[in-house]
């Protein structure tokens, strides 16, 4: 009976161990697959337009072949761990359970790492494609934009054109207002530094009224000269005109 049950249990590690070195195997095709479907989709761009499809149509049946073929494995394998384990757990098992439990525990651990490994290759996988589908879709369109019509590419060019001259225009009336400003502020300080004079002056002539009698006294005889010199001047002009006619 002992006899039995260990050659049950050295034939179930012996299936368990199989299983492990196929999905190895197969985990290493599947991961170089992953890898190399980008570097295939982008050797599309560069060929012509029939072949690397089918490439990557052929690719893409490969991808769900092996997945399938790597589910069905970890299926197998997970039926013989528990196999395992229910054996561990019957009446009649010798005193080496300990064991038992250490070896059953290091293939559910090997499970449970290829399982994790599966699904992370797998995902990247189908977000490669995706992104892959995604670029190829928007590259037909800039494509098609391309080709468009030359009374469309003209007529968009056109608009950039003019778009250009707007935003130099904004751009000339911007250093326009600019300088505008600047010029203001410095009137602006100009007329200060004119007032500031001009108080200055008005406190030196109420401090010293001499000096303001001799400013006024020089304004009057500017005045005075003023009218004098207009004077002469109107007479002369008359008597240009009056010997002009005559």
């Amino acid at each position: 009976m002992a006899a039995a049950s260990s050659n049950y249990w050295e034939d179930l590690r012996k299936q368990a161990r199989q299983l492990e070195n196929e999905l190895d195997l197969k985990l290493v095709s599947f991961s170089k697959l992953c890898t190399s479907y980008s570097g295939t989709r982008d050797g599309r761009r560069d060929s012509s337009d029939t072949t690397p499809l089918l490439n990557g149509s052929s690719q893409d049946r490969m991808f769900e072949t092996m997945a399938v073929e790597i589910e069905q494995l970890l299926g197998k394998l997970t039926g013989i761990n528990d196999k395992m384990a229910e054996y561990t757990n019957s009446a009649g098992v010798p005193s080496l359970n300990a064991a038992l439990m250490h070896t059953l525990q290091r293939h559910r651990d090997i499970l449970q790492d290829y399982t994790h490994e599966f699904h992370k290759t797998k995902a990247n996988f189908l977000a490669i494609r995706e992104r892959e589908n995604l670029l190829g879709s928007v590259r037909k369109d800039i494509e098609s934009y391309k080709s468009g019509s030359g009374v469309n590419n003209r007529r968009t060019e056109l608009f950039l054109k003019e778009h250009e001259h707007l935003r130099n225009s904004d751009r000339l009336i911007e250093e326009t207002i600019s300088i505008a400003m600047a010029t203001k502020e410095n009137m602006t300080s100009q007329r200060g530094m004119l007032k500031s004079i001009q108080s200055k002056m008005n406190t030196l002539a109420n401090r010293f009224p001499a000096v303001n009698s001799l400013i006024q006294r020089i304004n009057l005889r500017k005045r005075r000269d003023s009218l004098i010199l207009g004077g002469i001047i109107g007479i002369c002009t008359i008597l240009l005109l009056l010997y002009a006619f005559h």
